[in-house]
């Protein structure tokens, strides 16, 4: 991980050992927080018009930064848990989707990847 992820990792793990909450962070637990974290950030933006999601006032983007902020924390915390390092993973995954979405091919499309397959293959 960088050094930014590993600093934050170490943190959120003194935070959890300063509260006694290790024994709540399981990975099952920790995926079922992010998701509910997740939905709290698309809670900042339900009844929002596309323009209006690109407009945000100071106060809904200070809401959608502590959400942001909440999503990446509990993103970090269970990599740490599973030992799976973020930074390698998010570029090993972008490998996939180059792959799997050539820019020659997906230009302008929003259709997932399996309309692109190539028949031969």
């Amino acid at each position: 991980m960088s050094d930014p992820f590993v600093q934050l990792h170490k943190a959120m793990q003194q935070f959890a050992a300063a509260r006694d909450w290790e024994q709540f962070h399981s990975p099952k637990n920790l995926a079922m927080a992010l998701t509910v974290e997740a939905a709290e950030l698309q809670e900042c933006f339900q009844w929002l018009t596309e323009a209006q999601s690109q407009a945000l006032t100071a106060e809904q983007l200070t809401a959608v930064r502590d959400e942001i902020a909440d999503v990446q924390l509990y993103l970090i915390r269970l990599a740490g848990q599973v030992g799976v390092d973020i930074e390698q993973a998010c570029w090993d995954k972008m490998k996939k989707n180059d792959a799997k979405y050539p820019a020659d091919r997906v230009q302008g499309s929003a259709q997932k990847y399996t309309a692109y397959e190539d028949p031969e293959t």
